[in-house]
């Protein structure tokens, strides 16, 4: 079972702990998809099925907890940590991803942990890493905070606000697609019917009538 199928499954008043415990994980150093999870509840949100703004702050308080645990163990495990996490998940703390973020931290510096929430990759780097790599941790929670709050609440509330309006677009959608097929078929209808009269003005002798005289009433064959 999928992630967000493992979601939509649970009791709507778990779906809060879970999509905190979700993004905690990530945010800790666990490659987990917490970006689908994040996706999936604020779509059941636009639902009905549970509360954005429980949801939001589910995630927000996963988000910069997860991150302020990860920083706690990069600087106590230091490098040595990432060399064994890369030797038993290679796919996901690799030698060349682990130089992608470093890269991006001394490009970026405390501002790595912020756009990291928005890259899959940091995401998952950013608390560890800026711990071990002993960034100072007053900026390590600003740039931890401000960005739970924009890449969680944010998502949370966009994807919210897509799902209200399309939600709302497929039910208009169906009235009017019902109308439409409605019209098609009156039109159809009547194309048919004029065509069959103009063909029938063509050729005369088609109908067993003779040329030029024209149909009673009562003679008009039934569509």
């Amino acid at each position: 079972m999928h992630i967000d199928q493992w979601i939509e499954s649970v009791p709507p008043s778990s779906v809060y702990a879970l999509i905190g415990l979700i993004i905690g994980l990530e945010s800790l150093g666990i490659p987990l998809p917490g970006e689908i999870a994040l996706i999936t509840s604020a779509l059941l949100a636009a639902q009905g099925v549970v509360n954005p703004w429980g949801v939001a702050l589910c995630a927000i308080a996963g988000a910069i907890i997860g991150d302020s645990i990860g920083y706690a163990i990069g600087r106590r495990g230091g490098r040595p940590l990432f060399e064994k996490l890369g030797r038993r998940f290679p796919k996901h703390f690799g030698p060349d991803h682990l130089e992608a973020a470093e890269r991006s931290f001394q490009k970026w510096g405390m501002w790595a942990v912020f756009f990291g929430r928005f890259v899959a990759l940091l995401r998952i780097f950013a608390g560890p890493l800026a711990g071990t790599l002993r960034m100072p941790y007053w900026k390590f929670l600003i740039a931890n905070v401000l960005g739970g709050v924009v890449w969680a609440g944010g998502t949370t509330l966009l994807v919210y606000q897509v799902g209200k309006v399309a939600e709302q677009y497929l039910k208009g959608a169906s009235y009017i697609g019902l109308g439409a097929a409605v019209l098609f078929g009156a039109g159809s209808a009547l194309v048919l019917k004029r065509r069959a009269g103009k063909s029938r003005a063509r050729h005369p002798e088609q109908s067993g009538l003779p040329s030029g005289e024209p149909i009673r009433p009562m003679e008009q064959p039934v569509d």
